[in-house]
């Protein structure tokens, strides 16, 4: 809301645009206002006074009236005149109506409509000069600019950005003199006595002036909407050059008029007469024809005349002037050189269109105005804004309640689409992992010392900069880092100096030139890195992974289905242990992995495989515990699998598998086996030898029967069963004294073993249907029920 100084400040057109009216066009405006003046004072003495007096003429010479004494007509010898001819006995309507008559008909024009073709002409140059406040287009930009300017100056953050710059700049100004001073001095010293000097360093006061900018939330949420203002502004108006055409216009239509004014007013100035012979042919009733007026008025308006003329002249060179001032240089482009040299904002952009040439403007009013809206056009003014609102929206107390405990046990603060990172973060010394997603910008400045807890950083689709002794803490502490951006161009290089991180994870499009991925380069510089995650379109693996700088214990790329090829550099990872390539669009196991002897789990998830005949190299990889080839498209498992004597976990689960052979139970260490969303109709009692397994699913198949040799795989703690086709399960499930959970649902049973109630199930570890539940004896249901309150 405006107050009341403001509304007028705004409301009066004279006071609203004086910042846009150069110091000619003020001139001009006063010249114009005298102008009117001898209009108005032309014009009331032309009413006042009366237009033209006449008397009747008794001697006539050559049409010409004449005095008596002027002839010999009605003379004395002693040249007294003698009246004589018809006696004057008009009435005074007669004299009226002479006056009137010759006032038409024998007055010159421009002695009539002197003072209102003044007032014509002056009206014109003072609505020439003020159209472009008036006119639609122009107008709402003027309006929009000044409203915008006032709120600049009334804003508390305009000083204090301006007065912050100037003196960060002055600071920063001394500190390189000091530097200068320091090294002539240092030159000129003499070691030849051996004598030590130190010179002491003069670091500038950067914070002093941040820690002083504080505003309260109310100014500083008004700064915010004048910065979105100004943006909004500034894409309207630069986009044309409206007013500017428009002031040119104005310019050449008020150097024509002066032209035109000047080129016939002092031509009729000398029409001007005193004395007017005038002919009224009303003899008949008079007795006389001709008669002799004075124009009253006519030497005062030959001096306001000559008085006008002057006056255009000195308007009409303003004119000229201010022709001059539009085409001795470009106005449509404004820079901001001064300022950012005066100034620590050094990104305020250059303007043009009406946008500069509304800055021109006001600069001949007062530099200043342009000066207080470049705060506005700062990002980096803008960015401080944004940190000082930040701040006090984001407390320490409130950034402590969003803190949570992650599954492993760590404090966590997840921060989401903030403008910033708040400086209250750093306060936080208990906080060990941190996420920012989706922040315009986050900041790690020097306070992050004081997170030496900090051991897990997530930078989703966030830019980051870093100040030197933030960057040293982090890479000190930090261990483990996620970076996520659409285009990884975009994220921080100086993730790359971090020494002691081990794991990465990047998200994002790798840029590639000439075969080589721009991206990551830098990432041979991290000595300690063991565990790499890449999301990204790779058409091959990168060199720089699989070079012998980076030491990887895992390496894990989810190609997002796209074809990855080339895979004889991953015979270099000789450190591997494990290894996942996920939607890469394989067809067949990479014969590379072979070489790598030292894996322990392999992750194939996702690809396109029908065959998996090379998983008889896999007995070359004596570590080998864990295989994944889940999500592919393989119709059935080799016999060679059996020689996988070491394997505990096996991922087969979303193939199309019709068929178990029975050297897969030769694989005596599984403990984990997952044969789910298949097409298996029944497996042998073979599994009877995996006396180590805990876990089986087998869900989402079209088994009919399970064999009696499931029942004596006693370890098992889960069995999956559900959505096939079993009609009966054998009351030798009573014997898996250690199954916690057992899914039956989707399948066709019509009654369940009382044998069940001697299995330690968990709570809710019993899945199946209500009814098929109900089958059960009542004493087995009491047991399972009561069992399950029990553990909960």
């Amino acid at each position: 809301m405006f107050t009341v100084s403001e509304f007028k400040w705004l409301t009066d057109p004279q006071t609203a645009y004086r910042i846009l009216k150069p110091w000619w066009d003020v001139f001009s405006h006063y010249i114009c206002m005298v102008m009117l003046l001898i209009s108005l004072l032309g014009g009331t003495l032309q009413i006042a006074q009366n237009k033209m007096l006449c008397l009747p003429c008794k001697v006539v010479v050559n049409e010409y009236c004449k005095a008596p004494w002027e002839s010999n007509i009605g003379t004395s010898v002693n040249n007294t005149p003698v009246l004589s001819g018809i006696k004057n006995l008009l009435d005074k309507q007669q004299y009226a109506y002479i006056d009137a008559v010759c006032y038409e008909k024998q007055l010159h024009w421009f002695s009539k409509f002197f003072p209102y073709l003044v007032l014509w002409q002056t009206l014109l140059f003072l609505i020439c000069s003020n159209f472009w406040f008036k006119y639609p287009s122009t107008s709402s930009r003027l309006e929009h600019f000044i409203t915008i300017l006032h709120k600049c100056f009334d804003s508390p953050w305009t000083t204090r950005a301006l007065s912050e710059a100037v003196e960060i700049s002055g600071e920063k100004q001394s500190y390189r003199k000091a530097k200068q001073i320091s090294r002539l001095s240092f030159s000129n010293l003499n070691f030849e006595m051996g004598t030590k000097f130190t010179v002491s360093r003069v670091e500038p006061n950067l914070t002093d002036a941040t820690e002083r900018t504080i505003l309260d939330r109310k100014e500083g949420e008004q700064a915010k909407a004048i910065f979105e203002k100004v943006k909004k502004f500034k894409a309207h108006v630069e986009e044309k050059d409206i007013v500017y055409k428009l002031y040119m216009r104005q310019i050449i239509f008020k150097v024509i008029l002066f032209i035109l004014i000047i080129s016939y007013i002092p031509y009729y100035i000398i029409e001007l007469h005193f004395d007017i012979n005038c002919n009224v042919d009303i003899q008949i009733f008079t007795g006389y024809q001709q008669y002799h007026c004075v124009h009253s008025l006519s030497t005062i308006f030959r001096i306001l005349a000559s008085f006008y003329t002057i006056l255009v002249v000195l308007h009409g060179f303003l004119s000229v002037y201010s022709l001059y001032w539009m085409l001795r240089r470009s106005l449509k482009k404004y820079s901001f050189e001064t300022v950012r040299e005066e100034s620590s904002y050094r990104d305020i952009p250059d303007i043009i269109n009406d946008f500069a040439f509304i800055l021109h403007l006001s600069d001949q009013y007062d530099p200043l105005y342009s000066k207080r809206f470049s705060v506005f056009l700062s990002e980096v003014s803008e960015n401080k804004l944004k940190q000082i609102n930040l701040n006090l929206e984001w407390t320490a107390e409130r950034l402590r309640y969003k803190l949570q405990k992650t599954p492993q046990d760590k404090m966590e603060l997840y921060l989401f689409m903030l403008s910033g990172l708040p400086d209250a973060v750093f306060e936080l010394k208990e906080l060990e992992v941190l996420k920012l997603e989706l922040l315009t910008e986050a900041k790690f400045q020097a306070a992050m010392s004081q997170l030496t807890n900090l051991k897990e950083l997530h930078l989703y689709h966030t830019p980051t900069t870093v100040e030197p002794q933030a960057l040293n803490c982090l890479s000190e502490n930090l261990q483990t880092l996620y970076i996520k951006f659409t285009d990884m161009d975009k994220s921080p290089r100086w993730i790359f100096n971090l020494k002691n991180l081990t794991e990465l994870h990047l998200a994002g499009n790798l840029k590639m030139e000439k075969n080589h991925f721009v991206s990551l380069s830098g990432l041979e510089n991290l000595k300690n890195l063991k565990v790499l995650y890449m999301k990204n379109s790779l058409p091959h693996i990168p060199a720089v992974v699989t070079g012998s700088g980076l030491p990887l214990n895992k390496l894990s790329i989810d190609n997002e289905g796209t074809k990855l090829t080339v895979f004889n550099t991953l015979k270099n990872m000789i450190n591997l242990t494990n290894l996942e390539l996920l939607y890469c669009d394989l067809e067949r196991i990479p014969h590379s992995i072979f070489s790598l002897y030292n894996l322990r789990e392999i992750d194939l998830k996702g690809n396109r495989l029908k065959t998996i005949e090379e998983i008889i190299s896999f007995q070359h990889l004596k570590w080998l515990s864990c295989l994944k080839l889940w999500h592919n498209a393989i119709a059935y498992i080799p016999v060679q699998i059996g020689t996988l004597s070491n394997l505990e976990q096996l991922y087969l689960n979303n193939n199309r598998i019709e068929s178990v052979p029975p050297q897969l139970f030769l694989c005596r260490k599984l403990r984990y086996l997952d044969l789910s969303n298949n097409h298996l109709t029944s497996f042998g009692d073979e599994i009877g030898n995996l006396k180590h397994l805990q876990y089986l699913n087998v869900s989402n198949n079209n088994l009919e029967f399970l064999p009696n040799g499931l029942f004596q795989c006693h370890n098992l703690r889960t069995l999956l069963l559900g959505k096939n086709s079993l009609t009966v399960l054998s009351p030798l499930v009573g014997d898996l004294e250690n199954l916690v959970f057992l899914e039956l649902i989707g399948n066709q049973f019509e009654i369940l073993p009382e044998e069940l109630g001697r299995c330690n199930f968990k709570p809710s570890g019993l899945i199946v249907e209500e009814s098929v539940f109900n089958t059960l004896p009542a004493s087995v249901r009491e047991y399972l029920l009561k069992n399950d309150l029990e553990q909960v």
